[in-house]
């Protein structure tokens, strides 16, 4: 039998626009020469909120649902109405269906290749890029790196009440940190994952913090950043953790990076100064 040329895409549900840290939820291939076009897409979420964080299911559901219907019906068609112009390309198939934007939800980018089984290969694709990945890690947020990491180390020592948010003002940014002290200088203790599911996104993040603190470094005010490192679970991105590391190193203001390894001598010595500051004054 002879191979079928064919085109296909990867649905996504894109959880941040800014990371754009992904979880692929289905797949569509599509073959104008075969008039073949056939979607298969997850409605079970829970590896979203493992990974991510919680989101309304019963919508989810029905949105994927509604793409896979609507892909196989337009797919159904082909073969006697033929809707399409001849060479119509997968991405404008797509886009009567999902139109692209900056939704939760998206196509990526077309990939290619042939097949001699279509169906078949709907089914492979979905099991190389959707259920492959079911038993994925989950990711943490700063908040979770805070509240189950450094806050715990904290409050063994009674210190997280002496924490206060402080506002930092530089003449073109202002940033709020949830977690600070004063002992003749700010000190700015900030909780930063890098728990997260690409290493492209840990890469990402640590430049985003090298500009932001950057920019804060113009402040008139002084002041010492202490960022508080969650670390990747998933023991392949532990190369990108170290870049990330090694940008964050280039922040121009004293910084300090602590690793979940030592949070408890990390909450040992603000203790430590945090007594001896109490008996000074």
């Amino acid at each position: 039998m002879n191979q079928i040329p064919y085109s296909f895409s990867v649905l996504r549900y894109v959880h941040d626009s800014v990371t754009q840290e992904f979880v692929n939820i289905g797949v569509a291939v599509y073959s104008p020469d075969a008039k073949f076009l056939r979607a298969r897409c997850a409605t079970h979420y829970a590896r979203i909120t493992r990974m991510f964080a919680k989101i309304d299911g019963n919508r989810f559901r029905q949105l994927t649902r509604y793409i896979e219907d609507r892909l196989s019906t337009i797919g159904q068609d082909l073969a006697t109405k033929f809707p399409f112009e001849p060479g119509l390309a997968i991405e404008q198939v797509l886009a009567k269906v999902l139109p692209p934007d900056d939704s939760s939800v998206q196509f990526s980018p077309a990939g290619v290749g042939l097949s001699r089984d279509l169906g078949q290969t709907v089914a492979d694709l979905f099991d190389r890029y959707v259920e492959r990945y079911t038993g994925a890690v989950p990711r943490r947020e700063d908040d979770d790196v805070w509240r189950n990491v450094y806050r715990e180390a904290l409050d063994r020592r009674d210190v997280t009440a002496y924490l206060t948010p402080k506002q930092i003002a530089a003449p073109n940014f202002e940033y709020r940190f949830e977690h600070a002290w004063k002992n003749k200088v700010w000190h700015l203790y900030e909780p930063v994952s890098f728990d997260l599911v690409e290493s492209t996104s840990i890469v990402d993040k640590a430049n985003r913090w090298l500009g932001r603190a950057t920019t804060l470094s113009e402040s008139k005010e002084p002041f010492q950043i202490h960022l508080l490192l969650g670390e990747p679970s998933n023991a392949e991105l532990q190369p990108a953790f170290v870049k990330a590391q090694n940008i964050l190193k280039k922040i121009p203001v004293k910084t300090e990076l602590i690793r979940e390894s030592d949070a408890d001598s990390f909450a040992a010595e603000l203790e430590k100064e945090v007594r001896k500051h109490e008996k000074a004054s």
